[in-house]
């Protein structure tokens, strides 16, 4: 059996892979996991839990809330709430455990479990190991230590988690956003309440399409892996800009008035230069990943801002900014992270902030974003395919080196397998945009090939 944790937790499909025993285990194993490690040494340990708007979510979240009491820890459900108001809730209630149930952008038959530590933060790789292995411990039959009488965990709503965390989002931006026409996208997801309510209450008009959540429409055709209906919605209502998320609102695209999407690198360089005016960017220094686009990293150089770039994820992201100090970073997809306000990729918060460097310069979102110019960059998901041997396979390495020599300085190759949903990502890049096609075609047939 492979590794549960990828880099964003634990999904699957809900009821199959990721079902409510799987759920109530990893939850009592991360109690015993974390009480062993100290980290409830001398009080009674709190964990904060929410959700997104899934159907499976409502089992999922009755099987770690059972989970969690009964080893001992007493719980405070937040209920609906984006990724990133799940961690900031965790630190500012002083809670030592944060537990999200979503797959974020995946479809909705698929769900995930993401633990927060103390303060907000992505759990340890070491952590989450000691996690697993623990878990399949019991699950093969060893017995619990379990609390009893006054000893067990008690359970109870916490309904202010929302105006706080909105509270939190208006009290962190640089002004306001008077004047400015925005549409959001909320994805049917976490975000649908929350980011049209912080939105209005920054001064914006909001225009929301994708708020209606049924527990079965989340994705489904819409946010920031579906940008035509929001392109759509703000050229025909004369927006100044749009606001894309996906399921659990960690990320955030965006789209000019002429309905042109504005990506996460795009939303990168805006803000890293808003930074480096305000004096908040540390180290002059903008993190991104392997995957940003090379236009993005000409920017920056051609802006005098310094670029370092780390494996793809937002947690090697977010390592890199702990380690070294840095106040942004993010990824191509929309994960930004603005570490002064947020421990994780906040959505909401991303936009806000874009939205408020409209609105304070005057200038439009295109012109903005027009600081860098993205090269033609194609990206092909291969499924069904052993993405374990993507750095082991002869056939590919060839194949790879092949196509290096073809784009040679004027672009670039970058395969990878996916930490999240079982295929492997082909990028390419080059100056001209069927060449970058024809290469990525290549390699896709080669990897299916090779690999499956």
């Amino acid at each position: 059996m492979g590794r549960l944790f990828g880099t964003d937790g634990v999904r699957g499909v809900a009821n199959a892979d990721l079902t409510a025993e799987l759920a109530l285990g990893l939850s009592v194993a991360a109690a015993h996991v974390l009480a062993e490690a100290g980290t409830f040494e001398g009080h009674r340990p709190v964990a904060v839990v929410g959700r997104d708007p899934r159907a499976s979510g409502e089992f999922l979240e009755a099987a770690v809330v059972a989970g969690l009491a009964s080893a001992g820890v007493d719980v405070l459900r937040v209920g609906v709430l984006p990724t990133p108001a799940v961690a900031y809730l965790t630190g500012a209630l002083g809670a030592d455990l944060g537990v999200m149930l979503s797959a974020s952008h995946n479809a909705m038959p698929d769900n995930g479990i993401k633990f927060f530590a103390r303060g907000g933060h992505k759990l340890a790789d070491e952590l989450e190991d000691r996690i697993e292995r623990t878990y399949r411990a019991h699950a093969s039959g060893e017995p619990w230590d379990r609390p009893t009488g006054a000893g067990v965990g008690r359970v109870r709503e916490y309904d202010q988690g929302f105006d706080n965390y909105v509270a939190h989002l208006i009290g962190v931006l640089p002004n306001r956003l008077d004047g400015l026409k925005v549409v959001i996208d909320g994805a049917h997801g976490a975000a649908s309440r929350v980011s049209p309510e912080a939105f209005a209450r920054a001064g914006a008009e909001v225009i929301t399409i994708g708020t209606d959540p049924d527990g079965l429409n989340i994705n489904h055709e819409c946010g920031s892996t579906h940008l035509g209906k929001l392109r759509a919605a703000v050229v025909e209502h004369g927006a100044d800009l749009g606001v894309a998320h996906d399921g659990d609102a960690d990320r955030c695209l965006a789209v000019d008035a002429a309905g042109a999407e504005v990506d996460g690198d795009q939303i990168l360089a805006v803000l890293a230069l808003a930074m480096r005016e305000a004096g908040t960017l540390r180290k002059n220094t903008v993190v991104a990943t392997v995957m940003s686009n090379l236009g993005f990293k000409l920017a920056m150089e051609r802006e005098g801002v310094d670029l370092v770039q780390t494996s793809v994820g937002d947690r090697y992201v977010l390592e890199e900014m702990k380690a070294n100090g840095f106040a942004l970073g993010g990824e191509q997809s929309g994960h930004v992270i603005v570490l002064d306000h947020a421990t994780t990729g906040d959505g909401t918060l991303t936009g806000l902030m874009l939205a408020a460097r409209v609105a304070a310069t005057g200038r439009s979102l295109a012109e903005l974003a027009g600081v860098m110019e993205r090269l033609p960059q194609i990206l092909i998901n291969v499924r069904d395919v052993d993405k374990s041997r993507v750095g082991s396979s002869p056939e590919l390495a060839a194949a790879v080196n092949d196509a290096e020599r073809e784009l040679g300085a004027t672009g670039r190759v970058l395969l990878r397998s996916s930490g999240t949903e079982p295929l492997v990502r082909v990028m390419v890049e080059a100056a001209d945009i069927e060449q970058a096609r024809k290469v990525a075609q290549n390699l896709a047939d080669v990897v299916k090939s090779a690999l499956g």
